[in-house]
C-alpha cells in the first residue's frame, strides 16, 4: 500500500472512545464471560437505531439438525429495507448473512442491529444476522459450522422474504469478518468437489471488515495498537484461548484463513482495514494474498480509525462514508 498504515487518530473518534472511556468500561479480558457478555450488550445494543421495512426473528436448524429437530437451532434476525408488501416480485433484493463480531466469544443480535439496519437501508437489500454458538462453551468449529449452515438456509429460502439467492453475499466485523472468509472459503472448497452437492451457494462478494485472519500476535500493528484503543492484544490472546480447542487448531485455515495455502478461487471481496487496529496487518495480508491470488479486491484502509469504528456511524463522518460505499456494493452485487 503507497498510503502510511496509521496517521493521527480521527478527533470524532477520539470523542467516542472518551465517553466509552468515562463510562467505565473494563477491557474484554478483565471480566468474566458472563460479565463481558452483559456489558458488550449494553454498550452496544439500544440507542435509536433506524427503521427499516421489514424485521423478523427466527430460528433455523443447525447443522446436522433436521427441521423437527428443536435442539439444534440458531437464531437468525432478517431486515428488510422495504416492506414485503411493496415488494416487486420481478426485483428481488440483494441478500448479505451477517456475522456479528466479539471475538467468538461475545455478542448478540441486539448488538449488532444498529449496523444490520444501516447495511439494509444503505444497501436496499436483505440482511440476515446470524447468532452463532459462542466459545468457550462451544468452541471451534462450532461458530464456523453454524455460520455455513445459515448460509445454506438463506439460500434456500432467500425469495421468502424479497431476496435474490443469485446475488448472495456474506460479511462480518471482526470475529464475523473471519467466519464471512471461513465461510466463503468452505463453499469454494465444497464447489471444487467432483462430488459435490448441486444446492452448495454461490457466494457474489465477501465483505470482510477489519477481519482476525491470523493466530498469530507478532505483526508491527499488534506491537503499536496492542493496548488499544477498544481492543487490545491482551484480549485478543483471551477470545483466541476461548476459541480454540488447542494450539494446534490456530493452524486450521478455517481458524485462521490467512494460514490457507491457497486463496484462489474465492468471491470478489470488500475488505477495510484501521490504523488504530491490532488486527490491521493481518486485514491488510489477507487482502493482498485475496489480490495475489487472482481475486477481486477493494481494500479499504482508514489509517486514523480504531477496530469497530463502523458501529460509530452516528458520530463519526468517515464511519458514514464507509457504509456509504459497502451500501453501493451491495446494491450492484
Amino acid at each position: 500500500m503507497t498510503e502510511p498504515l496509521r496517521t493521527k487518530l480521527d478527533p470524532e473518534v477520539a470523542e467516542v472512545i472518551a465517553d466509552i472511556e468515562s463510562a467505565g468500561v473494563p477491557e474484554w479480558s478483565a471480566m468474566s464471560v458472563e460479565s463481558a457478555r452483559r456489558v458488550e450488550d449494553e454498550v452496544f445494543s439500544g440507542g435509536d437505531p433506524p427503521e427499516v421495512g421489514f424485521v423478523r426473528d427466527l430460528s433455523i436448524p443447525g447443522p446436522g439438525a433436521s427441521a423437527e429437530d428443536s435442539g439444534r437451532e440458531i437464531p437468525i434476525r432478517v431486515y428488510r429495507h422495504a416492506a414485503l408488501d411493496a415488494t416487486d416480485e420481478g426485483d428481488p433484493a440483494p441478500v448479505l448473512v451477517y456475522y456479528h463480531g466479539g471475538g467468538w466469544v461475545l455478542g448478540t443480535l441486539d448488538s449488532i442491529d444498529g449496523v444490520c439496519r444501516r447495511l439494509a437501508r444503505r444497501g436496499e437489500c436483505v440482511v440476515v444476522s446470524v447468532d452463532y454458538r459462542l466459545a468457550p462453551e462451544h468452541p471451534f468449529p462450532a461458530a464456523v459450522e453454524d455460520a455455513d449452515a445459515a448460509l445454506q438456509w438463506v439460500a434456500d429460502h432467500a425469495e421468502t422474504f424479497g431476496g435474490d439467492p443469485d446475488r448472495l453475499a456474506v460479511g462480518g466485523t471482526s470475529a464475523g469478518g473471519n467466519l464471512a472468509a471461513v465461510t466463503a472459503m468452505r463453499v469454494r472448497d465444497a464447489r471444487r468437489d467432483p462430488e459435490r452437492d448441486e444446492s452448495v451457494p454461490d457466494i457474489a462478494r465477501q465483505f470482510l471488515f477489519y477481519p482476525i485472519t491470523d493466530y498469530a500476535f507478532d505483526t508491527d500493528s499488534y506491537a503499536e495498537n496492542g493496548d488499544g484503543p477498544l481492543l487490545t492484544e491482551t484480549d485478543m490472546r483471551w477470545f483466541w484461548d476461548r476459541y480454540l480447542r488447542s494450539e494446534v487448531d490456530g493452524a486450521n485455515p478455517y481458524a485462521a484463513p490467512l494460514r490457507a495455502p491457497d486463496l484462489a478461487d474465492l468471491p470478489p471481496a470488500t475488505v477495510v482495514t484501521c490504523g488504530f487496529d491490532p488486527l490491521r496487518d493481518e486485514g491488510v495480508a489477507y487482502a493482498n494474498r485475496l489480490a495475489e491470488a487472482g481475486v477481486e479486491v477493494r481494500h479499504d484502509h482508514h489509517p486514523d480509525q480504531p477496530h469497530g469504528f463502523l458501529s460509530m456511524s452516528e458520530s463519526v463522518s468517515a464511519a458514514d462514508a464507509a457504509l456509504d460505499e459497502i451500501g453501493e456494493e451491495l446494491r450492484s452485487l
